[in-house]
């Protein structure tokens, strides 16, 4: 049974919103990623960190269990959505957390229309949702690929931890965390000019 995590920078939607809009009335650029989070390792954090250096907050949208089941399959997560947000919240390079049921953010980025999206730098444009893609035009936002530190990846850890504990490799139904991809190196941040600006 998890015990109750205070945490004050858990939001809910309503809640998140009505941030949002103090936010925007003190002219605070609003950076927002999202993803299962649910191991935190080094990767995580140098994603974060260069995700906060990209405007004045930053808030990360969490895929709630059932969402992580999912994407993930039946094993995942590892840690509940609770203990997810609890360590998020706990860095000083996040701002606000908040959970989605969904398996996609879609509705939640129209209900806060971030001036800043940012996702790790295996994805592009041809790679974000269709749908995802679409609400982040259609309120404006940048988007920006980040680059992150190659070789760190949930589903890695998980199978070093589990060597550590029994000496072989770790079950199935561990999926690749949206932070990592082992093929892919450190790059430069690309920047994507705001819809109609061309490029």
């Amino acid at each position: 049974m998890v015990p109750e995590l205070d945490n004050p920078k858990l939001m809910t939607l309503d809640q998140a919103v009505e941030r949002r809009a103090g936010l925007r009335r003190q002219g605070v650029r609003l950076v927002l990623t999202n993803g299962c989070f649910d191991l935190l390792h080094t990767g995580h954090l140098a994603f974060l960190r260069d995700a906060r250096a990209r405007g004045g907050a930053l808030w990360v949208g969490i895929n709630a269990d059932e969402s992580v089941k999912k994407l993930k399959g039946p094993l995942r997560p590892v840690q509940s959505q609770e203990e997810r947000a609890f360590a998020l919240a706990a860095l000083a390079w996040v701002d606000g957390v908040f959970l989605f049921d969904g398996e996609r953010l879609t509705p939640e980025i129209h209900a806060l229309a971030p001036d800043v999206y940012v996702k790790a730098g295996d994805y592009t444009l041809e790679t974000l949702n269709p749908g995802e893609l679409e609400a982040l035009r259609e309120c404006g936002a940048e988007i920006r690929f980040l680059p992150f530190l190659a070789g760190f990846s949930t589903t890695s850890l998980i199978e070093r931890i589990h060597r550590a504990a029994v000496g072989g490799p770790a079950p199935p139904g561990a999926g690749p965390d949206f932070t990592t991809s082992e093929k892919t190196t450190a790059a430069g941040c690309r920047d994507l000019p705001r819809p109609g600006e061309g490029g």
